[in-house]
């Protein structure tokens, strides 16, 4: 009975099956990596952090000590020493050494994220446009749609009035539908001035470059919904450009493709529909 409370207590925010990452208040720290590539970037965060940190505080001492060591007033007659050869080698090597340390690892990270390990079995042109996106699957019979900014008038109506789960100016009447578990390659490009496509949860930004192609991948471990914005200046509504990734099962994913081509709109209800009712049938098994 405990585990059905708790269940029964957690489901208006699982409802929508929809929070799984998005910008918190006073956030500081990285969105919940939800690809190898995020897990692999917030590790490398981490571990520069473990010569960052050091080296600012050497920097900070050897500054205080100078100031206090060699101030005027202590030291009226100053050396006139030009070279120290112990001391040249010392911070010749040792930076040397460092970049060493930071620069293997950063190029393995680099790598992979231009290198998927699989390949994609699904492919997704986005288009940058002011203010919105266009998405083309490039499948067997291609499905297209725009994504825009949800307005606050259209929350009743597409059934996204969890403030929660559909954020303000996060939230789009279109998501992207991806199947879990699946390597997605992105095509990315621009109509008309530069843009650009990135999901912190999937370690994923790329320019949107008008006549140009950029490619980018992800591999979602886990079902939910996904937020991230244009992150490059593109004119005054720049703000207002949100990008919404919906990770769902497999079998969902196949209905709503087929869906979509026929009704984007309903296709979308339907899915949430499906989503609720899963959500609800785990909750209850708690």
């Amino acid at each position: 009975m405990k585990n059905i409370a708790v269940g029964l207590a957690t489901l208006p925010f699982l409802a929508t099956g929809a929070v799984a990452a998005q910008p918190e208040p006073w956030q500081y720290r990285f969105q919940p990596a939800v690809t190898s590539i995020m897990h692999e970037i917030a590790w490398f965060e981490e571990y520069t952090l473990w010569f960052i940190v050091p080296i600012t505080i050497l920097v900070m001492v050897l500054l205080g000590w100078c100031m206090l060591r060699f101030r005027a007033s202590a030291n009226p007659t100053p050396s006139r020493t030009s070279h120290n050869t112990a001391i040249e080698v010392i911070w010749t090597v040792g930076p040397v050494i460092i970049l060493l340390f930071l620069a293997v690892p950063s190029f393995q990270l680099l790598t992979a994220q231009y290198t998927p390990k699989e390949e994609p079995a699904l492919t997704i042109k986005a288009t940058g446009v002011q203010w919105y996106w266009d998405y083309e699957y490039q499948l067997e019979e291609p499905l297209s749609f725009s994504s825009l900014l949800l307005q606050e008038g259209d929350r009743p109506g597409s059934g996204k009035e969890d403030m929660a789960a559909y954020p303000r100016l996060l939230a789009v009447d279109n998501e992207v539908v991806v199947p879990v578990n699946t390597t997605v390659r992105v095509l990315v490009t621009a109509s008309d001035v530069i843009h650009a496509f990135a999901m912190p949860a999937f370690g994923v930004k790329v320019d949107a470059v008008p006549g140009r192609i950029n490619e980018t991948w992800f591999k979602a471990e886990k079902e939910g919904l996904y937020y991230g914005q244009c992150s490059e200046l593109c004119g005054k509504d720049h703000a207002f450009m949100p990008i919404a990734i919906r990770v769902v099962a497999q079998d969902q994913y196949d209905t709503w493709v087929a869906a979509a081509r026929e009704d984007v709109d309903g296709a979308n209800k339907a899915l949430m529909a499906a989503i609720e009712a899963k959500t609800k049938v785990a909750a209850a098994a708690q």
